[in-house]
């Protein structure tokens, strides 16, 4: 299996090294990731420029744009040979709850489920992880029986390590997104000419991490994998939506 791996921390992050060197034991393996870091880049595209691509050695490039932009110019013209999947990480820092509408991590998986690949976004529940090695232990793992899953076809599979020894992990669970209270306030600075600049502010503590949420699992040292969908249509509420516009002529 020919497996494309990417991130948003740069293609010189720690986690994709430990990602593409677990990998490499049994996979043919191609690494396309971010010049830089573009943590929180979500879906974002470049298209107001073109694309620069570099080889480092063979089978690892990096590309001055988006995550986004990474997965798909591999998939659709850098790369000779498309790959069976994408693998996203291992970001440094959990993807939980509202973190998947902001995640470079997660949008990398998301553009290559579609563009028609199945697809592992890998998170670590810390922005200084000690325990990468935990994490690419998990995707192998998963790797030996995902060709048996039956998931829907634009499934794409969000897993969240705890920042713990292997040996401290307790196994996995099937979770659904839980939330965040709302972040903190922008916070303000001036500039050396004393001009203001505006920080984003840390993201708020959980707020739904009741016993089903990835952030319950992950809390109690289990890996957490919900499964995501690209389509974000509300179906339930197309009839409701329905009737207010034909009860209201609109």
């Amino acid at each position: 299996m020919h497996i494309l791996v990417s991130n948003d921390d740069g293609y010189r992050a720690p986690g994709i090294a430990v990602l593409t060197e677990a990998l490499s034991a049994d996979y043919q393996v191609s690494v396309v990731a971010p010049e830089r870091n573009c943590s929180g880049a979500s879906n974002s595209l470049t298209l107001e420029r073109g694309l620069r691509a570099c080889q480092v050695k063979p089978g690892v490039y990096y590309v001055d744009g988006t995550p986004t932009d990474t997965v798909h110019l591999a998939i659709t013209g850098l790369l000779e040979n498309k790959p069976d999947m994408i693998v996203s990480g291992i970001n440094a820092g959990a993807n939980m709850g509202d973190d998947v509408l902001y995640s470079g991590t997660v949008a990398a998986a998301m553009e290559g489920r579609h563009l028609g690949l199945p697809a592992l976004a890998v998170s670590m529940d810390s922005y200084t992880p000690q325990h990468y090695e935990s994490a690419a232990l998990a995707v192998l793992q998963l790797l030996k029986t995902l060709s048996q899953a039956e998931f829907a076809a634009n499934t794409i599979l969000n897993i969240n390590v705890p920042d713990v020894p292997w040996t401290q992990i307790k196994g996995f669970r099937a979770t659904r997104l839980g939330n965040r209270h709302q972040s903190a306030g922008m916070i303000v600075q001036d500039d050396p000419r004393g001009d203001p600049m505006y920080w984003v502010g840390p993201p708020g503590e959980a707020q739904d991490a009741g016993e089903g949420t990835d952030f319950y699992a992950v809390s109690q040292n289990y890996v957490s994998i919900t499964p995501l969908q690209i389509d974000l249509t509300r179906y339930d509420s197309l009839g409701e939506l329905d009737n207010w516009l034909t009860s209201n002529n609109i």
